[in-house]
């Protein structure tokens, strides 16, 4: 039985090892997605243990978000953590929006795609630059005493955005960009959460696939992949991350485990984070993550994983 996290304040219970799903419905950003697939993708999330579910509007606008809610028909509604994310603006998805009026119908209009009744997470995905954050968690949390949010979320947010936001002490949540080799949070950021009992999500855990093992030798990539201008896959910088992962392996041995779930459990770990997220783009991946639950890493292995990346 996996031990359940508790998200900031709330009473919201969550599996520290979680589902992103920008591949379920996500066809605004990647290529030949499969909608039966997306659906299989959350059930077998469900069904390996798995209860923390990671969607937003602007995956799909609207798509990821419906699957879901045709997934989790039959399941137990209450063992199930939503979380959903919106500022993207209709029709216009390159126009942000926090305002007080356009947050509230978003949650509206998520309820319904998502066929619940409420929601347990709910993020504010970019900020607009222009609506004060703390009047855009004022409006979040007027739908969570109406019942319909059980918990609110910022995301890809700086400190200053985050003490901002967080100014009448509402914010259960941040998910902002973090992995074993993209460590910025841990200087300021993650001291402030701790310190505010707010809760820590970090997305690209597996660094669009780099920390998977998956990578030997230079790769390249299609001018319209995202992978394809992302300096991690070039040059030095590439050399160095593949051999560090080379260097997991042994752990992943001793376990009889993937590097990936070797990674994923790392994290689980770490007491700076509540859930981790990967995604999946096949129902066989998230069964091959969910393998890392299975894997209670030591302090000696921790601190090695942690010491290999550190310079990263």
């Amino acid at each position: 039985m996996v031990e359940k996290v508790k998200i900031g304040k709330t009473d919201v219970l969550g599996t520290p090892l979680g589902l992103g799903t920008n591949a379920v419905g996500g066809h605004n950003l990647f290529p030949n997605l499969n909608d039966a697939e997306g659906v299989k993708i959350v059930k077998t999330a469900l069904n390996n243990g798995i209860n923390f579910l990671d969607t937003a509007y602007a995956y799909g606008f609207g798509r990821s978000e419906e699957l879901i809610g045709q997934a989790i028909q039959g399941y137990d509604r209450k063992k199930i953590v939503i979380a959903t994310k919106a500022a993207q603006t209709p029709g216009h998805p390159d126009q942000l929006d926090n305002s007080p009026e356009f947050l509230k119908q978003a949650v509206e209009d998520a309820l319904k795609r998502l066929k619940t009744s409420y929601i347990d997470i709910f993020y504010i995905h970019f900020p607009d630059g222009k609506t004060p954050l703390n009047e855009a968690v004022k409006a979040l949390d007027e739908k969570r005493q109406e019942g319909k949010i059980k918990a609110i979320g910022i995301s890809n947010v700086s400190l200053d955005q985050v003490k901002e936001a967080n100014k009448d002490g509402l914010v259960d949540i941040v998910e902002n960009q973090y992995s074993l080799i993209h460590r910025d949070a841990e200087k300021e950021l993650m001291p402030y959460l701790k310190a505010n009992n707010i809760s820590f999500v970090p997305f690209f855990p597996l660094a669009s696939g780099l920390l998977t093992g998956k990578y030997s030798s230079v790769v390249s990539f299609a001018s319209d992949d995202i992978r394809h201008s992302n300096p991690d896959f070039r040059g030095e910088r590439f050399a160095k991350i593949i051999k560090q992962v080379q260097k997991v392996q042994p752990i992943a041995d001793k376990y009889q485990a993937t590097i990936a779930q070797i990674a994923l459990a790392w994290y689980i770990k770490n007491p700076d984070v509540t859930v981790v997220i990967p995604g999946a783009k096949q129902a066989k991946q998230v069964e091959a993550n969910a393998g890392a639950q299975k894997v209670t890493l030591s302090k000696e292995e921790y601190d090695t994983i942690n010491s290999l990346f550190k310079d990263l």
